[in-house]
């Protein structure tokens, strides 16, 4: 059976299983339109087109249930968000590992796998009851390790590690979603052009009903795609606190390149637009416009919002790291805070989960053409000096 990616048949899909029919604001539209042109034209065989159906149909699930749940509890919209701590950055420049230790820090409200699948709460729940949906998604992110290994030893998960905040933009119908969708037509076009304030106006009323649900103190978040929208980021989040993880692009982009064919295949299956060959082109050019978009709005961002580092300072010295960023933001560090830092550094040496291996030429690039199209920040009079 054909899978057929029309907007209104799959909202009609996902309102009768939800037995909802509020979506919320209707912008998102274009943006699910958008994603489902993409899907149809690059999806090929009948499983891939069944499995991105369902991931759409699971996400507008989600979205009914968060818009019934704000109905249910008005107060959610009460919740303030003060001071996150956001890791953004070219991807592979140490945010998972940083973001990871920083969890440990009791203050920080690191958002978790689990609940970027299901941000809405359920009713009835005794105090201390765990959600039955975490069950199941534990049992899914095991078949999925079984299914492909070597996924973990590039971007390690549990139901219970943090996660990066695309999976909630994703519910807005806007951001990179799964990393791969954004470097395809039209889907990319249409996101590179969108006015991304209404995706993180929504994103913002997720944050309020997570921690409505599992309160904390400071935020701890974390996305490379925030380099798209730091200007909408700093309007709904004004206090917001910003690591930026600087590497060299020699690095960075054959890495990301491997880890981004993985996810299209086990998400999408064989996409012919992205074959080995022509993929690294695609992942640079999408990498390279989302730092040159970051680097134009931070010229308009007061520069107290944000501390640099480098990726060799995170992997020699973290806690010296950690240290500085705490003080450049004001944030207080005692020696028992240290000492939770130092034991996870020390329960969780570097190549845990294993290692990986790839190369320029398996993803159709050479050195000369990163160097050149990163010649922007190899030569920028501030950020090269990371570098």
């Amino acid at each position: 059976m054909d899978i057929g990616f029309d907007s209104e048949r799959i909202l009609t899909a996902a309102a009768e299983f939800q037995k909802l029919d509020d979506f919320g604001d209707p912008a998102f539209k274009a943006g699910l339109a958008a994603l489902l042109a993409t899907y149809d034209q690059h999806v090929d065989s009948e499983a891939s087109r069944q499995r991105v159906y369902m991931r759409v149909l699971k996400v507008l699930g989600a979205r009914l249930r968060v818009e019934q749940a704000k109905k249910n509890h008005p107060d959610i919209a009460e919740e303030q968000i003060i001071q996150p701590m956001i890791l953004t950055g070219l991807p592979r420049t140490g945010t998972s590992a940083l973001f990871n230790l920083l969890s440990s820090d009791p203050a920080s409200r690191a958002l978790l796998q689990w609940e970027t699948h299901y941000p809405d709460p359920i009713e009835g729940l005794a105090a201390g009851e765990m959600d039955p949906r975490h069950r199941k998604l534990v049992e899914k992110i095991e078949a999925q390790k079984a299914q492909n290994p070597e996924f973990q030893t590039m971007h390690f998960a549990s139901a219970d590690t943090p996660e990066e905040c695309v999976l909630l933009h994703s519910l807005a119908f806007n951001g990179v979603q799964l990393g791969f969708e954004c470097m395809l037509e039209p889907y990319q076009s249409w996101h590179q052009s969108s006015d991304l304030l209404p995706m993180y106006q929504y994103y913002l009323e997720l944050l309020k009903m997570l921690q409505w649900r599992r309160p904390g103190d400071r935020w701890l978040l974390k996305a490379p795609a925030h380099m798209w929208g730091l200007d909408s980021l700093i309007e709904v989040m004004p206090d917001a606190c910003i690591l930026w993880g600087h590497r060299d692009p020699l690095q960075v982009i054959p890495s990301i390149s491997s880890l981004t064919a993985m996810a299209a295949k086990m998400f999408a299956g064989h996409i012919p637009a992205m074959e080995k060959d022509k993929l690294g082109p695609l992942v640079m050019e999408f990498y390279a416009r989302s730092l040159e978009r970051g680097f134009a709005a931070r010229s308009n961002i007061a520069a107290k919002h944000f501390f640099d580092y480098r990726f060799t300072d995170f992997v020699d010295r973290p806690l010296a790291l950690i240290g500085d960023a705490y003080d450049f933001f004001k944030l207080p560090v005692d020696q028992g805070l240290k000492n939770r830092f130092t034991d996870y550094i020390e329960q969780h040496p570097k190549g845990k989960h294993g290692d990986h291996r790839y190369t320029f030429e398996s993803f159709g690039l050479t050195q000369a053409m990163i160097l050149e199209r990163f010649d922007f920040y190899y030569q920028h009079p501030v950020y090269s000096q990371y570098l």
